[in-house]
């Protein structure tokens, strides 16, 4: 604990010695595949820190070469990756000259177990390392990796695959990741990590750990150390800070705070869940966090939700934070993977100050609350929701729970209710469940084909300060660029 307690200048001296400045500003890691490697790479190669979304990478590559990789960046990245057989055989099960029929459904990797799948771990580890790598293309400054701690499965191979390919910072929200630092102290040594997965109605005798042994996938003598990158929690309350400082079995090098105007997932209200007339829940003084005690902690933060602008960046750096998190105005900007008719469409309805994002307490299948934008065509609309065919058919959040026989199953409120009671879930938790998975890939060009070449409906999340993207659309012109988010906010 004596080094979390070292104050700034430490922390500063562990940021510096991976040659890693203190950024004002941190693009958010969203969605699937919105935080791209264009989006991370034009951030950092100005000076803040780009991010990378981690989630969903495995079927973002396996899609993108379905398409045929037109541009070439996936096996411009393939060719550096250092196992170079298990690039091949990535390449040669999804890669489809020329790209698939339009008409043809993607191929699809298995979802996730917790006992170790081989050929699934090498798709995890080859999909990082390939965004990670694209990122850093062509510069020297750093880039960071956001996750999500609700899709636990992926995490050991994924991470070591962002750290073959030099990722700095490690980020990881939704959840509480106190078993994130060790995993990243062993895995830059290439040793084996375990990683506690969350199974609904474990005892003591179920197997819930996730073992990931770096040696099952060298080829050839074993490479130097790796950098251990910077880990930030993303926590929402300065008790988690706390806890996570004490529990954690590794370095934590700082945390970013979010409150509840950030996209994506947002932490339940503390306390009972009170909603307002339309649905939303209420957040009120319990959930506000006290920055004076982390300031105390003395870790560099960031505050996240609502800050993209040059003076909640000023009010953030007066109340001690090293900076702020964007998401939303990076993630309508031009080097976005958001599909260009969804981001046009929601610029749009911002500068008519029509602009809508609701926080919905039902919709995602973790029972986190979840932003949801309000665009026609998406699953935010009642009869696109209530016409989609329910199928859980990629999986990443699905819940983990104990059958009848001892043996570990699945489920998510949102696939097919009748599958969903049988496996022992509740009927009033499918209620509003949406299908984030497919929604999340709809948004980047990338979501399935249905029958009658029908592509499945997209659901669109971003933060309150949609309202404010405005500020970054100069001259008439609806477009605008990373470089544009980051100057005007700079000042």
């Amino acid at each position: 604990m004596s080094i979390q307690k070292g104050g700034t200048l430490i922390r500063r001296i562990r940021f510096l010695s991976m040659s890693i400045s203190l950024p004002k500003i941190i693009q958010g890691g969203m969605g699937v595949g919105v935080s791209n490697w264009r989006l991370a790479q034009a951030v950092s190669r100005i000076g803040q820190m780009g991010v990378v979304s981690g989630t969903g990478l495995d079927q973002v590559l396996a899609r993108r070469l379905q398409d045929g990789d037109l541009e070439g960046h996936c096996r411009r990245a393939l060719e550096h990756f250092p196992f170079p057989h298990m690039a091949k055989r990535v390449l040669d099960m999804f890669f489809i000259p020329g790209g698939k029929q339009p008409e043809m459904p993607y191929k699809v990797t298995a979802p996730a177990v917790i006992k170790n799948h081989h050929w699934l771990d090498e798709i995890y580890i080859v999909a990082n390392f390939v965004e990670v790598f694209l990122a850093r293309e062509g510069h020297s400054n750093p880039v960071g990796i956001n996750y999500l701690e609700k899709i636990q499965l992926p995490h050991l191979p994924s991470v070591y695959g962002a750290m073959l390919a030099g990722v700095a910072v490690v980020i990881m929200g939704a959840g509480i990741p106190v078993n994130i630092p060790s995993a990243l102290d062993l895995l830059s040594r290439h040793e084996a990590a375990t990683y506690p997965i969350h199974v609904t109605g474990a005892t003591p005798e179920t197997d819930c750990q996730r073992v990931f042994d770096p040696a099952a996938f060298i080829e050839g003598a074993t490479p130097p150390p790796l950098k251990r990158p910077v880990f930030l929690p993303i926590i929402s309350s300065d008790s988690l800070a706390t806890m996570l400082l004490r529990r954690s079995g590794g370095v934590i090098d700082g945390f970013v705070i979010e409150g509840p105007t950030a996209g994506g997932h947002n932490a339940p209200p503390r306390g009972p869940m009170h909603l307002t007339e339309d649905g939303q829940p209420i957040y009120g003084p319990r959930d506000v966090v006290k920055l004076d005690a982390l300031r105390k902690i003395g870790l560099p933060f960031w505050l996240a939700g609502a800050y993209g602008s040059a003076a909640r960046l000023r009010e953030a750096l007066d109340a001690g934070a090293s900076g702020i998190q964007v998401g939303t105005a990076f993630a309508l900007c031009a080097e976005s993977g958001m599909e260009p008719q969804f981001r046009h469409a929601l610029l749009k309805k911002a500068l008519a100050g029509k602009a809508r994002v609701m926080t919905d307490p039902v919709a995602s299948p973790t029972g986190f609350p979840f932003k949801v934008a309000q665009l026609e065509g998406t699953l935010s609309e009642p009869e696109v929701f209530t016409q989609r065919r329910k199928i859980c058919n990629i999986g990443y959040l699905r819940e983990p729970y104990l059958k009848a026989d001892g043996r570990v199953g699945f489920r998510c409120p949102s696939e097919p209710a009748e599958a969903f009671l049988a496996k022992g879930g509740k009927l009033e938790d499918t209620v509003g469940r949406k299908c984030i998975c497919n929604g999340l890939f709809a948004n980047i060009g990338l979501g399935q084909i249905l029958p009658g070449g029908r592509r499945e409906p997209g659901i669109v999340t971003l933060g309150d300060d949609v309202v404010n993207v405005g500020q970054f659309c100069k001259g008439g012109n609806i477009d605008y660029t990373a470089a544009d988010v980051v100057r005007i906010i700079l000042g």
